[in-house]
This record gives structure tokens, sequence and C-alpha cells, in this order.
């Protein structure tokens, strides 16, 4: 199997596509929405921002109307108005220790190297500066993919790759660490979205240009018997009383900060300056100790 997941050309000619038409903006959107609030929270000016490759710049716009942001320059992978710099999430064309912030909003879960990105990202950060991203988790589509491999098994009695594998929230928290992030955090926002039917989820998915992008997907086009019968599985599955289909979202958060001296460390051990036990007014014991009954 390859070890290219992604195939980032057709992604982008997907995507530009979708985005010069009429996309689908509500879960770009909400994401930005909640980038906004997160960045309110932190007490600091950042006097150069980077939005990397949120759809149409959106988070760009954001920032830029943001009082704590100064100047935002906004990249992207293909060439759009909201676009000042046209680059790969994989290859950032920025010198070390040169940004304040990197925000991205809904653009790294495809990347084919998401640790070697992560560590680019970290060294175009001055020390003390901040990355926030959110990207799509690993239940995102859940229900589409077991429908998909429900109905291929039974019609074509084998199964290909249809929908994306997304990380998860505790390896994406670890790809943090090991890319030298101070104070790491990752946070999930999970959303239920609602359709009439597969198509119409399909449809959505095709106006964000994130159709199947997989480098292993099967070539040969999609058979009817297959799609219809996907159809019949998803709304027999993840049906709501009133008919409509349930479409797991999920939005995992990550955050971290470049190194710096000023930053909170964790203590070493044995250097506590205070015990539990009289914190918490008990009696402390030995390991070797047995307590009363």
């Amino acid at each position: 199997m390859s070890s290219t997941v992604f195939d980032r050309a057709l992604l982008r000619r997907r995507r530009q596509r979708a985005w010069a038409g009429t996309p689908v903006r509500f879960l770009v959107a909400h994401a930005t929405d909640d980038l906004v609030e997160r960045l309110s929270t932190v007490v600091r000016r950042f006097p150069l921002a980077l939005d990397l490759g949120t759809p149409d710049g959106a988070a760009a716009a954001a920032l830029r109307r943001h009082a704590a942001v100064d100047t935002v320059i906004a990249t992207s992978s293909w060439p759009h108005a909201g676009a000042q710099v046209v680059a790969d999430e994989e290859a950032l064309p920025f010198a070390a220790e040169s940004l304040d912030l990197i925000a991205s909003v809904m653009a790294l879960h495809l990347v084919n190297d998401l640790p070697g990105a992560l560590v680019q990202i970290r060294r175009a950060l001055k020390p003390d500066g901040l990355f926030l991203a959110a990207l799509a988790g690993g239940a995102t589509l859940t229900e589409l993919r077991q429908a998909f491999a429900a109905a291929e098994t039974e019609i074509e009695g084998g199964v290909s790759p249809r929908v994306a594998p997304f990380a998860d929230v505790r390896e994406l928290g670890s790809l943090l660490q090991r890319a030298g992030f101070a104070l790491p955090v990752t946070d999930v926002d999970r959303l239920t979205v609602r359709y009439d039917n597969a198509f119409a989820l399909m449809q959505d998915l095709r106006r964000m240009g994130v159709t199947n992008v997989l480098t292993e997907r099967r070539r040969t086009p999609l058979r009817r018997a297959t799609l219809m019968r996907m159809a019949e599985i998803y709304a027999e599955r993840f049906a709501d009383a009133d008919g409509r289909i349930r479409a797991t979202v999920e939005i995992v958060w990550l955050s971290g900060w470049a190194p710096h001296e000023s930053q909170q460390k964790p203590l070493r051990p044995g250097s506590a300056q205070a015990r539990l036990a009289d914190a918490l007014g008990t009696e402390e014991h030995s390991a070797g100790d047995k307590t009363g009954r």
C-alpha cells in the first residue's frame, strides 16, 4: 500500500472547483467562530498571524477583525481571492521563528505528513508563539463509512476505501508533544448534522470539495446498485423517527505554544512545598503501613 494516503493534487482541484461555485460553508463557519472565541481567552497581542489553509480564507477574515491581531497572512493550496500566499500545508514557505500565531480551520486532516507539518508549524512560530487548529477527528462520517462498507460487502463481496481515516484525539495530542509544542491541549467538539437522505449528505461533501481523495481509492465508477444499497442501509441504521439521517462530524481542536523560558514548567519530583495529606486534613501513612479499620 502507498505511504501517501491522500491525492493532494486531486484535493486541490476539487476544493478549487467547489469553492469557486456555491460552496457549503457551515462547518468552516462554525469552527471559525469557535476559533475567535478561543482566541479571545488569550491575553496577549499577535503582531503577525497566519491562516494556514482554511478554505476561502475564512479564518484570515475573522482574525483581521480581532482586536489582538495586527497583521494576517492567508495561505491556500490553490489560488483564490482570499489567499495571499499559495502554498501546500505540508511545505510552509516561512522562516523559522517568524510568526506569532498560526491558525488553521478544517485543513490539516487531509495532509499526508501531519507530524512533519506540525514540526514545520512549531519551527515557524516565534518563541511563545501560539498554534491553534481545528481538524476532522476519527468519528467524522462514521455512519457513511459503515453504510458503504456494508453495501460493498453485500453487493460486491469486498470493501474499498471510501471515507478518509481521520486521527483520534489521543493520537493528535501525542503528535503535538512529538512536534515539540509546549503546553499542548486537545479537545473535541462533536456535531450531529441531519439530512433528508445519504444523497443530500454526499452533495454537501462535493460542495465542500472533500469527496474521496484517497490514493488507494477504487478507480472504476461506483456501481449504482452499491450506491442505492448504501443509502438504504444508512437510512435503516442511522435515521431518526422523522426519517432524516444523522451524520457525525468530530472537530478536534489542537493548541500548543512554541517553547519559551517564561512558560510554566512541571515541578521536579520531590520539589513540592506542601504535603497532600495536610491539604486534605488526613493522616499520611507510608506504603508499608496499614491504617486501622
